[in-house]
């Protein structure tokens, strides 16, 4: 059983890697005023913010396959407090490290 999911993965890991490959390569020949309609500049402007919001937000609330609510959230939440009163990033990121790092040492 091990060798097969191992050749999925591989499998998987090139079909993934060939189509990479292949938008890439293609991606080349779109006339260019696809590449500037004002309709797919503001959407290629907010895909980086969705995949980095729903990154954060798994990193946050799963553990494996299964929701959680640890001391992650309580470092999210510091963060985003940190964040709204235009703190310095390191303020951010050393603020919310400590309150997770209290909430997990206290529970």
């Amino acid at each position: 059983m091990e060798g097969e999911s191992m050749s999925q993965m591989w499998i998987a890991v090139i079909g993934t890697s060939a189509i990479a490959f292949g938008l890439k390569y293609f991606g080349h020949s779109i006339p260019e005023k696809y590449l500037t309609n004002p309709r797919a500049l503001r959407i290629n402007t907010l895909i980086p913010i969705a995949l980095l919001s729903a990154l954060v937000a798994v990193q946050t609330f799963a553990e494996k396959s299964k929701l959680v609510i640890d001391q992650r959230l309580m470092g999210m939440a510091v963060a985003v407090i940190a964040l709204a009163l235009k703190a310095p990033f390191p303020v951010v990121v050393l603020g919310s490290a400590a309150a997770s790092a209290l909430v997990f040492h206290l529970g």
